[in-house]
């Protein structure tokens, strides 16, 4: 299969299943609410969502030089918490871009509701393909999106295109180590069908190759395994729950997915953490 169809092949799957019922009533009641992404947390019990949450107000902090005056966008914005959060934090207009519209309705539901809508657009695009012209951003912010597209160099050339001399590129990736061996993650891969994780590496080469110098890498794989345990845990005591919403096909296939993920982590074959940037000039 040729590579542009390949990529494209893959984000018609991604679409097509952040687009289900199934799936969006998981993420909404299980993985978080408002944010669906890797959380940090305070202990192994703690709450996805405030687990979710701190990780934001976390991400936030290598933007703390953000005005009123700053534009953001946010590429796999999903229910849009972290574009909510940074315009309240820092008055600046933010974009979330998303490929599902039916997490960009719920964003749209909740930003009204939270009175931002000044502040916060949707925008229902491809990350492989940005609306909008050259140097448009101060800053691009990501969380955990970046996986799902089977063109990630056309991606950071993207985020590259649109951002200004100077912006930040803070973002999050679940990611295979350096020296992972092959084959290893196919259990991982299969389940969200596709045939590669990025790498610190790969991040590092890539936007280097593209006028970035790195600030930071803070790893926190512990995190990651930590997430995808807890969700599993959740999602097994509400298994009855989650079966009504979602089928027992669903529910069976995410607790075992889940579990691909825990096992790979404990292997030592993950790393996640956030990833920061600076577009020289």
């Amino acid at each position: 299969m040729p590579e542009d169809a390949g990529a494209a092949s893959i984000t018609s799957t991604t679409e097509a299943y952040y687009d289900s019922s199934e799936a969006d009533s998981f993420y909404a009641t299980i993985w978080g609410g408002e944010d669906i992404h890797i959380g940090i947390y305070e202990h192994p019990d703690e709450e996805v969502a405030r687990a979710s949450t701190r990780m934001v107000e976390t991400m936030a902090l290598r933007l703390g030089h953000l005005k009123k005056a700053h534009r953001v966008l946010d590429v796999g914005a999903g229910y849009g918490g972290a574009g909510r959060a940074l315009a309240t934090r820092f008055g600046c207009r933010v974009d979330c871009l998303n490929l599902s519209e039916v997490q960009n309705e719920r964003n749209r539901l909740l930003t009204k509701a939270a009175g931002l809508e000044d502040r916060v657009r949707v925008v229902h695009a491809n990350f492989e393909s940005i609306p909008g012209p050259e140097e448009a951003y101060d800053a691009v912010w990501s969380q955990d999106a970046i996986l799902h597209s089977g063109a990630r160099e056309r991606v950071l050339s993207e985020v590259s295109r649109v951002l200004k001399p100077g912006g930040h590129f803070v973002f999050t990736d679940p990611m295979q180590t350096d020296d992972c061996p092959p084959d290893v993650l196919q259990p991982v891969l299969d389940r969200i069908h596709l045939d590669s994780l990025a790498s610190p590496s790969f991040y590092r080469k890539n936007l280097a190759g593209l006028g970035f110098d790195e600030i930071e890498y803070g790893e926190m794989v512990s995190q990651l395994r930590t997430h995808y345990d807890r969700v599993r845990q959740e999602l097994g005591a509400r298994q009855s729950e989650m079966v009504e919403r979602c089928g027992i096909d669903y529910v069976t296939r995410m607790l075992e997915g889940l579990g691909h993920w825990v096992n790979a982590a404990d292997r030592g074959h993950l790393t996640w953490g956030i990833l920061h940037f600076r577009k020289r000039g």
